[in-house]
């Protein structure tokens, strides 16, 4: 028979670890390795050393028993408890139905037929670069509910009310006991004839057929605040599901999609953008103009510069969503353009340019050779 592996060591947890480390540990093996997630018969034997080793950390007796004399706390030959590891018998089931709560659809039973907040709805709205950076106002039309009229929200007919659910008193809610190999489990669940409301209509409301709200085509003011970015929303309180019990209503998330810009391109609160320059303006400097998102600035190039030179504009970026006075920085990369076409003239002057720079010329030509002033030359491709 193999020897039992150390409980810490099952759950990978250090010796000091607390209950809620322990906990989290045990859960985290048992969404893996549970038979109801993973039918193998190795997930089970994992799962079965897990729960064995959870049931004697989680109880703070046994812990104390097995830190002082370990597996033979429990076998008899040592002075622990003897007679035996107990196995999942005891509290185990409560253990249980409390780790698996959440995956099972409940965990130990409890009233929940408080107040409960609505379901929240979602929806989309397409801007542009210029909108999401300035900021705008959107028309969205949207099908919401509204209190029914007639019968102001309780779905009964007018001159009835609702009755207490008989199948869960009124709680919202069901609990439902089953036998498995660890114990009793106790699963909550909602209650499948009042679906948790825990009223039951036996008249329902012709108009809005015992809902209780009626669904209307509605128009929506979304502001849209400068600075947001593409994929984030924007919260409308109290325009989405309404709530359980006299639980709040949920709200409405409208997620924003920005649409790409020709020539910007956002990271964060910066923008960047490529400008083209010609050979003579990189060469010679020059005034130029570039575009920002708050129009066209003057920029004076500097003689000499090469291509992929990057540049930055201060405060020419993207407002701050929490402060639309602080703004991201605008980076600009020079791009030197080559002529693809050239005259004879031009070609002529550009040889004459690389021979006075004491570089070798690449066009071959069969025409005479004239020497035209390279200042010309320039002056030519300026005026273009």
């Amino acid at each position: 028979m193999a020897e039992k592996r150390d409980y810490y060591e099952v759950l990978g947890v250090a010796k000091d670890a607390d209950d809620a480390a322990i906990k989290k540990a045990y859960r985290e093996i048992a969404k893996k390795y549970h038979p109801d997630i993973n039918p193998s018969a190795e997930a089970a034997e994992i799962f079965k050393e897990a729960s064995e080793a959870y049931s004697v950390l989680s109880d703070k007796e046994k812990r104390a028993q097995y830190d002082q004399f370990g597996h033979a706390a429990f076998d008899g030959s040592g002075g622990g408890y003897g007679g035996g590891f107990s196995g999942f018998s005891g509290d185990m089931g409560d253990i249980f139905g409390d780790i698996f709560g959440d995956l099972f659809g409940g965990g130990r039973s409890r009233r929940n037929d408080g107040p409960m907040k609505g379901a929240n709805l979602r929806t989309a709205v397409r801007i542009t670069f210029d909108e999401s950076v300035k900021g705008c106002e959107k028309e969205l039309k949207l099908n919401l509910k509204d209190p029914c009229q007639t019968c102001h929200g309780s779905g009964a007919k007018p001159g009835t009310s609702p009755i207490t659910c008989p199948k869960c008193q009124g709680r919202g809610q069901i609990t439902i006991t089953q036998q498995s190999m660890f114990g009793m489990v106790r699963n909550v669940q909602v209650c499948p004839d009042c679906h948790g409301s825990g009223k039951i209509i036996k008249d329902k409301c012709t108009d809005c057929r015992g809902t209780g709200y009626q669904t209307k085509l509605k128009t929506i003011q979304v502001t849209i605040p400068a600075g947001i970015d593409n994929g984030q929303s924007i919260r409308i309180r109290g325009k989405g599901e309404p709530g359980i019990n006299g639980g709040e209503w949920g709200d409405l998330l409208v997620e924003v999609a920005v649409s790409q810009h020709p020539i910007f391109r956002r990271q964060d609160y910066d923008i960047f953008s490529t400008v083209p320059v010609s050979f003579v303006q990189a060469a010679l400097g020059a005034t130029i103009r570039i575009d920002t998102i708050d129009g066209q600035v003057e920029y004076e190039l500097k003689a000499g510069t090469q291509t992929d030179t990057q540049v930055r504009l201060r405060g020419k970026g993207v407002p701050s969503l929490r402060n639309k006075n602080v703004r991201g920085d605008h980076y600009v990369t020079f791009v030197v353009q080559v002529p693809t076409s050239m005259t004879k003239e031009q070609k002529e002057a550009l040889q004459a340019f690389g021979e006075a720079m004491n570089g070798k010329t690449t066009a071959n030509t069969t025409t005479t050779k004239k020497k035209h002033p390279i200042k010309d030359f320039f002056e030519k491709d300026k005026d273009k």
